[in-house]
């Protein structure tokens, strides 16, 4: 008997009402859901479709990342609180389907959890070739080394960047346009480390090996250049405590006003 998916079992009730709703997408909705017996089937047909190409048919990669689901169950509980956060968290995401079929920046955060597996594995040609086209199909650009923690969720996403050694905790959400980036050209550890629970706003570019502490605030076109302790609102440039949120973990809350407590 398998074990119970309350997740999955609201997708695919939300796929089923979706198709009735829109009789034209209802062939869409049975191959990207109602044909596939769990999520991990599902979300694998659905992320190797976008990343399919001449040189490597989607089946192929739908082989990889159904691979990477067997061998490695972290990834699908991420997924999990990954699709949760998107639901919870953003006004826009008004089901839980939304984010797999939709949303680019979900669908670019599970390709990199399994080309991170990829690159853990010493598959690192590969888990190039799936950054690559990742970059090239949703202008998101995480490197298969960055370490990214569960329930995070990727508003828009578009133009996003994060390096190598950048280390995203748990909660985290980050909106488009934002760089976790590296300074100067040394190895080693030369990108942010993002604590728990931090809301990263539109356009935010943190660079160098700094730490960002739990339940911190980044208004929206900071530059971040310096360590940033736990629970304090940033803005500018450069990025200065401007005072406190009002929240444990403003990434929960998704409040871009930089009115603070101090």
């Amino acid at each position: 008997m398998q074990d119970s998916d309350p997740i999955w079992d609201i997708i695919v009730e939300e796929a089923q009402q979706a198709a009735i709703e829109e009789p034209v997408l209802e062939a869409f909705f049975q191959a990207s859901v109602l044909n596939h017996a769990s999520l991990d089937g599902a979300l694998s047909y659905n992320l190797a479709e976008q990343l399919g190409s001449p040189a490597v048919p989607s089946a192929t990669i739908a082989e990889v990342i159904a691979q990477a689901l067997r061998e490695d169950t972290s990834i699908g509980q991420s997924i999990r609180l990954d699709i949760r956060a998107s639901f919870e968290r953003d006004a826009a995401c008004d089901r839980h389907l939304t984010p797999i079929l939709y949303f680019k920046g979900f669908q670019a955060l599970q390709l990199q959890r399994v080309s991170h597996w990829l690159w853990q594995q010493g598959r690192r040609a590969l888990a190039l070739f799936f950054q690559n086209q990742i970059s090239e199909t949703f202008a998101v650009d995480i490197h298969p080394g960055a370490q990214m923690g569960s329930g995070i969720m990727i508003d828009h996403a578009t133009g996003l960047v994060i390096g190598e050694t950048a280390v995203i905790g748990n909660d985290v959400s980050i909106l488009h346009s934002v760089t976790l980036g590296g300074s100067g050209c040394k190895g080693g550890n030369r990108h942010p480390h993002i604590g728990d629970g931090v809301m990263i706003s539109a356009g935010a570019k943190i660079l160098g090996n700094i730490s960002v502490g739990d339940g911190v605030k980044i208004g929206a076109g900071s530059l971040v250049l310096e360590d940033v302790p736990a629970h304090v609102t940033v803005a500018g440039v450069p990025a200065k405590i401007v005072g406190r949120p009002s929240e444990q973990a403003p990434a929960l809350e998704m409040d871009q006003n930089l009115e603070v407590h101090l």
